[in-house]
Order: C-alpha cells, then sequence, then structure tokens
C-alpha cells in the first residue's frame, strides 16, 4: 500500500533532523497561531482599557485549561496508541483506537456542557469572580464553555489523530483554519466599533472558529477516506477490546490528571491575585498570555516528535528513538534560553503592547520577569513527559504531575506569597521546574541505558 510505504520512510529512513522537521515544523508553527490566538482575546479585550473586561478572561482560563484534561485523556492516548499500533503493522487496533478517541472526546465534551451549566454559579463563585467582574466572566465562559465545550475539544483530539499517522500539515492546517478566524473575528465582536461584545464577543468568536476547525477535520476524514487507518465507525466500539481500552487510558489518565492539576494550581494563582484587585488579576492574565508563547512552542515541539518516538520504539528501533530525542533537545533548548533572555529584558514593551495602564505594565513586568525564568527547565520536563506519553510510561508521567503541582508548585504559591506578597507568586514555576528538570534528565538518561542495552 503507497499510503504504508509513506508511513514507513518517514518513521523508519528518513534523515532524523528531517523527519524531526517534517513533524514538529507544522505542530510548532501550528501552537503558534494558537498562542496568537489565545493572545487575540486579551489584546483585543485589552483595547478596550476595562480590566473587568481583561479579568473575566483570565478568571475564565482556568476552565480553558481543564478542556486540555479532556484533550489529553483522548488526544494524548489516542495518538499514542495509534502510533504504537502503526510501528507493530497492526492496523486494526488503529482504526479500533481512533473510533474510541473520537466517541470518547464527543461524550466528555458534551458531559463537561452539562456539568458547567448546570454548577455555573458556584464555578464562576469558585474561580474568583466577584460582584465587579461576575457579568463580564458569566459572558465570556457561556460561549467558551457552555456552548463551546464540545467542538473545542473535538478540534484538538481530531488534530492528535491525524498527526499519529505522520500527516503534521494537515492536523496544523485544521488546527491554524479555527485560530486565524478566530482572530479576524475577535474585534468585530469585541471592539465599539464593531457587535460591542466585550469578552462576550470574544467567546463567541472562539465557539464559531473552533466549529470550523472540526469541519475541516470531519471534510478530511471523508475526503481521505480508503487513503486513512482512522475510523470514526461507531460500531467499532462495539468490539473494542481491552488493549485499545486500557492502552489508551493508560496514556491519556495521566495526562489528563496532570492538566487536572495545572487548572488546580492555576486557580490558586488567580484567587491569591483577586485580593490585590482586578488590576493585578488582569497583568496577570497578560503576562501568563505572553508566558504562552515560548510554552506552546515548547509542548508543541515535544509533541511533534510523539509519533517519531512511538512508532520506533514499537518497532524495536531504540537507537533512531534515542538520536530523534537528542536531537530535538539540542534544537530546542538554545532557542528558550534566548527567548527568556528576550521576555526578561523587554517585559514591560511586551505587557505594553497587551494593556496601556501604567499599573498594569508595573504589576505584569514582575510578573514575566518570574514566569519566564523556568522556561528551559520547563522544555525539558514536557520533552521528559512526551517521551513517557510516546512510550505508554503512564505511570511515570503522573509522577510527574503530581510532583509538579502537588509537592512543589502548589505548596510554593502559599509560601511565596507568605514571604513576598503578590510577586512571589510568579517564581512558584521557576523553583518547580529546576527541580523537575533535573529529574527528567535522570529518566531520560536511564530510558537511553536501556534502549542501549536492547539494541545491543
Amino acid at each position: 500500500m503507497a499510503q504504508e510505504n509513506e508511513k514507513s520512510y518517514l518513521f523508519e529512513s528518513m534523515p532524523i533532523p528531517r523527519a524531526v522537521a517534517e513533524l514538529s515544523i507544522p505542530m510548532v508553527v501550528a501552537s503558534l497561531v494558537m498562542v496568537v490566538y489565545n493572545l487575540a482575546d486579551t489584546f483585543f479585550v485589552g483595547m478596550l482599557n476595562d480590566p473587568v473586561q481583561n479579568a473575566a478572561v483570565t478568571l475564565v482560563y482556568p476552565v480553558m485549561l481543564a478542556f486540555n484534561a479532556v484533550n489529553n485523556l483522548f488526544g494524548i492516548g489516542t495518538s499514542s496508541m495509534m502510533s504504537r499500533s502503526l510501528g507493530r503493522r497492526d492496523y486494526e487496533m488503529v482504526r479500533s483506537s481512533s473510533a474510541f478517541g473520537f466517541y470518547g472526546a464527543v461524550f466528555s465534551g458534551l458531559l463537561f456542557t452539562l456539568l458547567c451549566t448546570l454548577f455555573r454559579n458556584p464555578l464562576l463563585t469558585l474561580l474568583g469572580a466577584d460582584e465587579i467582574t461576575w457579568e463580564a466572566t458569566a459572558g465570556y465562559m457561556l460561549w467558551t464553555v457552555n456552548c463551546g465545550a464540545v467542538p473545542a475539544i473535538l478540534n484538538v483530539v481530531q488534530g492528535q489523530m491525524v498527526r499519529s499517522e505522520g500527516a503534521s500539515v494537515h492536523a496544523s492546517i485544521g488546527t491554524m483554519s479555527g485560530c486565524i478566524l478566530n482572530i479576524i473575528l475577535d474585534p468585530i465582536f469585541i471592539l465599539p466599533w464593531g457587535l460591542n461584545m466585550g469578552a462576550a464577543g470574544a467567546g463567541l468568536a472562539t465557539f464559531l472558529s473552533n466549529c470550523v476547525a472540526c469541519g475541516y477535520f470531519f471534510v478530511l476524514a471523508r475526503v481521505k477516506r480508503g487513503k486513512t487507518f482512522i475510523s470514526l465507525d461507531i460500531r467499532r466500539l462495539k468490539t473494542m477490546s481491552k488493549e485499545v481500552v486500557t492502552g489508551i487510558l493508560g496514556v491519556g489518565v495521566p495526562a489528563s490528571i496532570q492538566n487536572l492539576l495545572n487548572v488546580t494550581g492555576t486557580t490558586i494563582l488567580n484567587n491569591f491575585t483577586a485580593v490585590y484587585g482586578a488590576s493585578a488579576v488582569a497583568a496577570m492574565g497578560v503576562a501568563q498570555k505572553i508566558n504562552m508563547l515560548p510554552l506552546q512552542v515548547c509542548l508543541g515541539f515535544s509533541q511533534g516528535i510523539m509519533p517519531l518516538v512511538s512508532y520506533n520504539y514499537a518497532s524495536g528501533d531504540r537507537k533512531r528513538m534515542k538520536n530523534a530525542i537528542v536531537f530535538s533537545m539540542g534544537l530546542i533548548l538554545p532557542i528558550m534560553l534566548a527567548v527568556t533572555v528576550g521576555c526578561w529584558f523587554g517585559a514591560p514593551n511586551l505587557i505594553q503592547m497587551f494593556m496601556d495602564n501604567a499599573d498594569i505594565i508595573a504589576y505584569g513586568s514582575a510578573f514575566l520577569r518570574g514566569l519566564c525564568l523556568g522556561m528551559v527547565f520547563l522544555c525539558t520536563d514536557f520533552m521528559a513527559v512526551g517521551v513517557f506519553s510516546a512510550l505508554g510510561l503512564g505511570r511515570h508521567a503522573l509522577v510527574f504531575a503530581i510532583l509538579r503541582k502537588v509537592v512543589l508548585e502548589i505548596p510554593l504559591l502559599f509560601l511565596l506569597n507568605a514571604l513576598f506578597p503578590l510577586y512571589g507568586l510568579a517564581y512558584a514555576q521557576f523553583v518547580t521546574e529546576v527541580v523537575l528538570a533535573a529529574a527528567a534528565i535522570i529518566m531520560l538518561l536511564r530510558i537511553f541505558r536501556q534502549g542501549d542495552s536492547v539494541h545491543k
């Protein structure tokens, strides 16, 4: 089959730099576009010069992060299982895995919508909304969460499934189509010269954009019918093997828990910040969004090489697997170091790009400098967790998630806020990632040694 031969060349024979580039560059570009898309809400809402509207976007952000828990459960879990099955040339398992991932994402999105709608008021209180920010926060959440959970989740999961076959370009086009549309719609829906909906307009633009992205993947599935191993046939759920379910959940559940812990950490951070007023919340939100630029590049790069790592691990070519990881680390870490230097010295100008407010610039510059210090170490952590997921080592990823949030970052938020009120919050991530980066290097070296022994 031509499709099989094309995939085999990419995963088995293509030179490592070219294979990494072919898989990772589209993912990194899509991640950058996603960052711009995430920044678009903050940027255009910030043009209103209303801290309340900007605070609304920041306060709902933990719920948007919670989508990633489902994305990872059925996106990363399914992608890893599909790539490992491709490496073993078990194409029936690839088809069954994709069907389970797709319908699991649909059901989870519907459940998310139901729960967030039924418990809207307690959820808004938990997120830190008060009588000042309540209406704007509820308006933004209506479209992004109550209406938008299913398309937001399905968009990412379908992209991961397409990427698992090595079709990174198609996966990235699908993701970027929604992002670009969102950037176009944002000013129309948010600003006074358009529909003047404020934060609610940003949410509506996000909802419509995710629907368009999902539409792209549905059309792609129909066009490539017979030329792909991805199956959306619901009848496959009736004959689903235990191996498929445990294989997906074994990687997906730890990845999902990691994101739920991220939501917990971000919620605690926002609640600590909310004590200091809407300007502090808005500034922290802007700093976090700017910090997402390098963070998403790291994440995109680590997820981009996952199919290559999974395939070669399953096929037994551990030397190629190791070379792909080492090459990727050597490429991305110097870039992140340069980004850290740029963010540290350019913090005031970067914050001012989003909100030209003296208080927010002062707060935001201090926050951004604290956040950016952890970037090189965070990148190392992401690469290690990506490798764990690619190899099906879900327990390793879970241990890292618990260490990161429960043992280190969340306690550090309490400690640093007590020692250095407000400003200490931004440095919790830095301290956490220094410790985890050391652990990540130790674990990767252990995996490499095991691979060398197998290869010999």
